[in-house]
Parts: structure tokens; C-alpha cells; sequence
């Protein structure tokens, strides 16, 4: 879905309530589906209570997502990590400079090679790459962090389903047209679709993205929508109640 209508120009931080994101050097640039992420993302439960979670958040890229799930949740800690070097020593500055640095590690991994991971995760995030090759730029930063050859979905939700702890949560954004393909790719790793929101920009527009979370266990899958903008090009009251925390205005 791109940068936010209101940063088109060439802004080098982009400022939440709570803190300030940097993202000049990061292969990926602030954007509608990591906040969306961020803020739909739910944790983990035992026994109908949030527990103390650790949360993985794979292909970090500015730390946005990382941060997002540090504030809202107050007893997380949170391992962010990217495989591309510029985009993590942007995410630490991003950490560092927020009040939640204490809770929040970033380091640069390739989850394709996960043999490093020593804990288990209650909750895995991502907003992973899914353009495949037919649409490469030229410029390998960007490329790695927006295409399927860097981290395929099979790989990525192998390795999640390994490194998921029992009960806990996964969730993603990705093109409403991969959500099939990506669905049947958890089941056959035993990961289990529970809830399901469609987005799209506009009314009048198609559903182009969705957010779905999995578990290790089954149960009813809820499902919902989400429109971004009224016809006037304003926020929808359903956006704005999901974003209220991080967004300035």
C-alpha cells in the first residue's frame, strides 16, 4: 500500500505518539501494512489472560513493527530481525532513541537459517516479502526485502511453525491473492487459521491485502473488514479505533 498519503515528501522520520521512526537507509520505508500489523496483531492467552510473551518480528526492516508491539504490550520482549545490514542498524538507532529499548533486541539474521533461535516464541510477526522475480528493480537492498527469492513463504512458515510455541500466535500482511497459497502452506505445517481481516483502500476498491493470524491449535476462525478511507479520503472510524495509539492525528 505504499508510504502514508501525507509523507510524499522525501521525510526522513516519520513521528508516532510514542516514538519516531527513521527510515531513510531501511530497504523499506514506513508503510500502511506494517502499521496495520502492528496494531491488529494480538497476543497470546493462557487461560484467558495475556501472559508475559516473547515476541519474534521476522523481516524488521526500520523496527516499526517491533516497537508497536512493545508498547502495546507492556511485558513483552522482542527480538527484530532483517537480513539486510542497513535496515537493522536503522532499527537499533529507532530502538534506542524510544522508551522501550530495554524490551526490544534487533540483530541481523536470515530466517532462512534459523539454527541460531534458542527460544521459542509465543508471538511470530511479519510482513514479508511477496513479489516474485518477474518484478525485481535492480536494487538488491529493496529487491531482498520485497521479493519471495529472499524469503519464500514456504521457508518462512516451515521455520515459524518450529520456532512457535505451543498456543502461540502468528500473524501477517500479505496480498489478498497469495492468501490461499499462504493458508494451505500453515496447514500443512500445522499452523491454523483463527482470525482473518480483508483491507481495502477504499469502498469502491477490491480487498488487496489481509491480515491473518494462526495458531497451533484449532478453533473458530473470526472474520472481518477493514476499509482505510471514506470517499472523502479521510480514515474510516474502524482505521482510526485501530490505529488510535500510534497515530498523531
Amino acid at each position: 500500500m505504499g508510504v502514508f498519503p501525507h509523507s510524499k515528501l522525501a521525510i526522513q522520520e516519520f513521528q508516532f505518539k510514542q516514538f519516531t521512526i527513521r527510515h531513510d537507509r531501511s530497504a523499506m520505508k514506513v508503510g500502511t501494512d506494517g502499521v496495520l500489523l502492528g496494531a491488529w496483531a494480538s497476543p497470546p492467552t493462557v487461560n484467558g489472560q495475556q501472559s508475559t510473551i516473547n515476541c519474534l518480528d521476522i523481516g524488521t526492516g526500520t523496527g516499526l513493527i517491533a516497537l508497536m508491539l512493545a508498547q502495546r504490550f507492556p511485558d513483552a520482549q522482542i527480538m527484530g530481525i532483517d537480513i539486510d545490514e542497513a535496515s537493522v542498524r536503522e532499527a537499533k538507532y529507532n530502538v534506542e532513541a524510544s522508551p522501550f529499548k530495554e524490551r526490544i533486541t534487533i540483530r541481523q539474521q536470515d530466517f532462512s537459517h534459523f539454527g541460531n533461535f534458542l527460544n521459542k516464541y509465543d508471538l511470530i510477526v511479519s510482513n514479508p516479502p511477496f513479489y516474485k522475480e518477474d518484478t525485481l528493480s535492480g536494487n538488491i537492498a529493496r529487491d531482498i526485502a520485497r521479493h519471495t527469492t529472499s524469503l519464500s513463504f514456504g521457508t518462512l512458515v516451515a521455520n515459524t511453525a518450529k520456532l512457535l510455541a505451543e498456543g502461540g500466535l502468528f500473524s501477517v500482511i500479505i496480498p489478498t491473492q497469495s492468501a490461499l497459497e499462504f493458508i494451505s502452506i500453515c496447514i500443512a505445517n500445522r499452523l491454523y487459521l483463527t482470525r482473518r481481516t480483508n483491507i481495502r483502500p477504499r469502498e469502491i476498491k477490491p480487498f488487496n491485502r489481509v491480515l491473518l493470524e494462526f495458531s497451533t491449535t484449532i478453533r473458530p476462525t473470526e472474520n472481518s473488514a477493514l476499509t482505510l478511507y471514506n470517499a472523502d479520503h479521510k480514515r474510516t472510524p474502524e482505521y482510526v479505533q485501530l490505529t488510535k495509539d500510534f497515530y498523531l492525528t
